[in-house]
């Protein structure tokens, strides 16, 4: 095994996505204004990084890079991506964070 993949082999997997569904499964009833307007602006950065994603892979591959360098090239492409998703949802965004936000107090009844 190459020391390339070796590496890649170790990366823990722990992903996005995991931490997120553990904070959809928590009781948001009880949470606070900001606690549950980072929730939201995780769900949106999750949302917006699922549909960078999609956008790449509609782009072909390299046939120039080795299927190693190939495995780096898109371990670090996806973190770019989950970093931009990240920073995207930290501004203005798409909305979605603060529509859901909204929703979500009614729901739980939140008062500032």
């Amino acid at each position: 095994m190459d020391p390339i993949s070796s590496y890649l082999n170790n990366i823990p997997t722990d992903t996005n996505s995991d931490k997120f569904e553990n904070k959809l499964k928590a009781d948001l009833s009880k949470s606070t204004d900001s606690e549950l307007m980072n929730v939201c602006k995780e769900f949106e950065a999750y949302f917006t990084e699922q549909v960078f994603k999609a956008m790449d892979k509609m782009v072909p591959k390299s046939d120039m890079l080795s299927s190693s360098n190939q495995q780096l090239h898109d371990y670090y492409k996806g973190q770019l991506i989950q970093k931009y998703a990240e920073q995207s949802a930290d501004g203005e965004g798409l909305g979605i964070a603060k529509m859901l936000y909204e929703q979500m107090k009614r729901n739980y009844d939140i008062k500032e």
